[in-house]
């Protein structure tokens, strides 16, 4: 019985043309070698398995051969490359920096140096790994690389080009190596089986080289268990059980779901998920990637960014033609959130779960937001910008305006008998431009009671307000604040302490989002307590209480309008510090320092000195 040889060994290029996914690097070497330009210090840098040993070690046979071909490759006939596929050859050294990494072996190499070739031109040294080195290993190196003898060529090879010196850098030809593309590694693996009498499936090889990440060395090695596994049979369902992948079936049918609404399904279908054995972030972390996939296909031009088997992306285009442009945005920001608190929560199955339940109801949101438009936005189309109304916009006020309850409406109500608006100034550009002046006008001017109703509505202002430069600097008043005011509805649906929680939390990362950190941190401080409508947060100073009120209405009218529920207030409560802390604010340093020092109060109110 012969002794196995794994793929990686048995099917390692001797040649430049067989390597594999490399064409920029080895298309390079061959010119060089045709020109005879070689450098004298070739540095190979990419990540692991991608051919850089390879590549050196036929450089160096091909530069010694002794009758190199037509096409610049090694004959593999001569003696040259007889001894170094036997691995005798005196004239090709090939050392592993891992192990010779001190300043000992380095001086060893150079003594070695020294002596000229016994056969072939050059004398070469193949130096792996060379990032082990240390430093005092490479200052020793450094004269002999950048001016060697005429016959030795130094070729090194790394995976961590950031840990090499920048003077070494410096004289050595720097090659990058790319991660082996997925077409490139399937067609080779597919090559392979053909040789070695294997029946294969197309999307079976590419799962293989999806889960290689560029290294064909691993998809090499993942290819020999499987076959062992399958006896010869490579099959799809033979390489997701044995590499412990999700079949793409199950994908495909939980967006079936979301599309129909389905939520008991796709529970179930993430149900036999985790009983299969497979973790909730390795499977929110996929439907992430799929519903990726599903955008880039929705575009014919991007379809080539899917790395996947030409039967997979039939399937990917079909789906994602059923499927909105909005559902999937949506549905990638729920799974991408989900995937965020996945780790750090304590009831994972909940996350992945409500993540589900979330977009399944999207297709409903956009319905919603697509058909019922909200009344306050009506009303708001119903007045101009410089906040008159127009007497023919309104004389025919829809029904959903009229249901809405706002400071405006009841004032034009309880102005204009019916509510309609035939005694409101004429807004109209082109009236405007006559030369009727405004007391002579046919459309008498509005009363004066009607004026406070424009001043509550928040975002219309008439053209001549204008400030008044000499209060500007003065506090406000508060019937004269331009605040928003909080949203208004007539809907009172119960809400639950988790969901609460779950809206509450949101808002406070989407603060975080837009740089507004000291209310974020209010808000994550302590847990909230709903108790009916009333919200109830704990704060330990009036620093924290005079920032929560400031941001009180952003955070109800938020909460109001995603909780479906109008009467929402919330309540800030000051607890007592349960321990010393270092004082924060500038109000707390001076306070820490006036218990220190009593005269520095006496100091600030004699020159009159405030605190910044």
């Amino acid at each position: 019985m012969d002794n196995f040889i794994v793929s990686a060994r048995k099917y390692r290029p001797v040649t430049f043309d067989s390597v594999v996914g490399q064409q920029h690097i080895t298309g390079t070497l061959k010119n060089a070698i045709r020109n005879n330009q070689l450098a004298q210090a070739f540095l190979f840098c990419g990540p692991r398995g991608v051919g850089k040993t390879t590549c050196a070690r036929i450089l160096a046979k091909t530069i010694n051969c002794e009758h190199i071909t037509e096409t610049n490759e090694a004959c593999g006939e001569c003696d040259s490359c007889k001894s170094f596929q036997n691995g005798n050859s005196f004239s090709i050294h090939e050392l592993d920096a891992a192990s010779n990494n001190s300043v000992d072996d380095i001086r060893s190499l150079i003594d070695q140096v020294r002596i000229p070739p016994q056969t072939g031109k050059y004398k070469i040294y193949i130096i792996d790994e060379v990032h082990m080195l240390s430093q005092q290993a490479f200052n020793a190196f450094l004269k002999t690389l950048e001016e060697p003898p005429s016959y030795a060529i130094f070729i090194l090879a790394t995976t961590e080009k950031h840990k090499i010196l920048p003077t070494i850098l410096s004289r050595c030809q720097i090659f990058d190596f790319n991660r082996i593309k997925v077409e490139d590694m399937a067609s080779h693996l597919a090559s392979i089986a053909n040789k070695e009498g294997i029946s294969f499936e197309a999307d079976g090889l590419h799962v293989i080289a999806q889960k290689a990440d560029g290294g064909l060395r691993d998809a090499l090695s993942m290819f020999d268990q499987i076959v062992s596994f399958s006896n010869k049979q490579l099959t799809y369902k033979a390489v997701i059980d044995n590499l412990n992948i999700l079949d793409y079936d199950y994908y495909f049918q939980l967006l079936d779901a979301i599309q129909k609404q389905d939520a008991a399904n796709a529970l179930l279908i993430f149900d036999s998920i985790l009983n299969k054995g497979f973790d909730g972030g390795h499977f929110i972390s996929g439907l992430s990637g799929h519903v990726r996939n599903l955008l880039v296909s929705k575009d014919p031009s991007t379809l080539k960014l899917l790395e996947v088997s030409e039967n997979v992306k039939k399937r990917y285009l079909e789906q994602s033609q059923q499927l909105s442009s909005g559902l999937l945005l949506s549905a990638l920001n729920i799974a991408n959130q989900c995937e965020v608190n996945y780790r750090t929560s304590k009831n994972q199955r909940l996350q992945v779960e409500l993540a589900l339940l979330k977009m399944c109801h999207i297709a409903s949101a956009i319905a919603l937001a697509q058909n019922g438009i909200p009344a306050q936005a009506e009303l708001k189309k119903k007045l101009p910008e410089s906040g008159i109304i127009e007497p023919h916009k309104t004389t025919n006020t829809p029904p959903a305006v009229a249901q809405f309850t706002n400071p405006v409406a009841k004032q034009m109500d309880t102005t204009h008998p019916g509510g309609t608006s035939s005694n409101a100034p004429q807004a109209n550009p082109a009236a405007s431009n006559t030369n009727t002046p405004a007391s002579t006008s046919s459309a008498p001017t509005a009363p004066e009671t009607s004026k406070p109703a424009f001043k509550a509505w928040g975002s219309f202002k008439t053209a001549n307000s204008l400030p008044n430069l000499n209060t500007i600097f003065d506090e406000k008043k508060g019937g004269d604040s331009d605040e928003p005011a909080l949203v208004e509805g007539s809907e009172y649906l119960e809400v639950t302490q988790n969901v609460f929680l779950s809206k509450w939390n949101f808002f406070a990362e989407k603060l975080k989002a837009d740089n507004k950190i000291t209310l974020f941190t209010i808000m994550t401080a302590s847990t909230p307590t709903l108790n009916g409508v009333k919200i109830e947060v704990e704060v330990e100073n009036a620093v924290q209480s005079e920032q929560l009120k400031l941001g009180k209405i952003d955070i109800l009218n938020y909460l109001r309008v995603e909780l479906r529920n109008f009467s929402l207030d919330l309540h800030v409560v000051m607890v007592e510090k349960t321990k010393d802390r270092k004082p924060y604010t500038a109000q707390e340093k001076y306070q820490a320092m006036v218990a220190k020092n009593p005269m520095l109060e006496e100091l600030r109110k004699t020159f009159d000195l405030g605190l910044s």
